[in-house]
């Protein structure tokens, strides 16, 4: 079982990456962005950050879980941040031009500025707080609380936010920055997709910091 679950795993992400790469098939997934922006940043992060979320589950325990782990609840969640970031891109896209327009920040006319201005100021403003966020979701999910009164002082207490600050934190740094420099750089029908394949990155993340919190680390 575990051995075919993960080449279930490989088949759909080398399929998604082959459907991104063949001209005819992309065409489609950008046209149905472009007419259908929400339901598709959904779709794309139901599939994707779940796939991730597969992955760093697999990081964290040493083995592929599909059951016992509330996944449709985890991928309702994933969907959800598929559509804050639908919003989030052009948000953040307009508001870094605007800003550099008027000359509010260095580096105007120069397209890898303003790129980097963009990944910069959306990972400190909502990056983080949005893996907090998810974070906390995944913990209500986990304790079978996430459609009932949330226990949010509990909750809150409850996360390592050691691991949080030290690992998810600090890959704000090293890691979504510049990927999200590059992701900025796209087309802007693009991002979300990219965001999307990103999504199975930040199961890597979050499923590291898991296992660093489980060895105490």
């Amino acid at each position: 079982m575990q051995i075919a679950t993960g080449i279930l795993w490989l088949f759909l992400f080398f399929g998604i990456v082959g459907s991104l790469v063949f001209e005819p098939s992309r065409n489609s997934i950008v046209a149905a962005t472009l007419a259908h922006p929400y339901l598709m940043g959904f779709i794309k992060f139901v599939l994707l950050g779940t796939m991730g979320e597969l992955l760093g589950g697999r990081i964290a325990t040493g083995k592929w879980r599909l059951t016992g782990i509330r996944l449709w609840q985890r991928a309702l969640i994933w969907g959800f941040i598929g559509i804050m970031l639908t919003c989030v891109f052009p948000l953040f896209s307009a508001g870094v031009e605007d800003l550099l327009g008027k000359r509010l920040l260095p580096g105007a006319g120069l397209p890898l500025m303003h790129a980097l201005w963009k990944s910069t100021l959306m990972n400190l403003l909502f990056g983080f707080e949005m893996m907090i966020f998810h974070r906390f979701t995944d913990t209500l999910i986990s304790r079978g609380k996430l459609f009932s009164l949330w226990p949010i002082v509990e909750t809150y207490r409850s996360i390592d936010w050691k691991n949080m600050f030290r690992v998810v934190g600090g890959a704000l740094l090293w890691f979504w920055i510049p990927a999200h420099t590059l992701t900025f750089m796209l087309d802007a029908e693009y991002r979300v997709i990219a965001a999307a394949l990103l999504g199975i990155a930040l199961g890597l993340i979050l499923g590291f910091a898991a296992k660093k919190s489980r060895q105490g680390g």
